[in-house]
């Protein structure tokens, strides 16, 4: 029945999330017609973002996290082109199994990346 989940951000800029997005995580536009709405996807999953220019980053609680069969390798790609980590948020493994490391992107949503260990 369910075969697949796009969730959705909201995002102050759509030029900056657009930027992010698409010129330091790697992925690319599926949608975007509408000045108000942005769909983006990297390896088979997408993520949309609504206009919400009165967002206040620091009161952002957008969250999604991520499954990955190559952390370190994710990581690393990541790192090489000075992505920015999550000040608290460096590869590390959990104490519930996961291996994991973290992102906020221009609006503060925060993007978990994780793999069993």
């Amino acid at each position: 029945m369910l075969t697949a989940i796009h969730p959705k951000l909201p995002m102050r800029n759509k030029a900056s999330t657009l930027a992010y997005y698409v010129d330091q995580l790697g992925f690319t536009v599926f949608g975007s017609a509408d000045p108000d709405y942005l769909m983006l996807e990297r390896d088979g999953l997408q993520l949309h973002f609504f206009a919400h220019k009165d967002l206040d980053p620091k009161e952002n609680y957008g969250q999604v996290y991520f499954r990955t069969d190559a952390i370190e390798e994710l990581y690393r790609s990541l790192v090489d082109r000075s992505v920015a980590i999550h000040p608290h948020g460096a590869l590390s493994t959990k104490p519930w199994g996961q291996k994991e490391f973290a992102l906020l992107d221009p609006d503060h949503n925060l993007l978990t990346f994780g793999q069993a260990v």
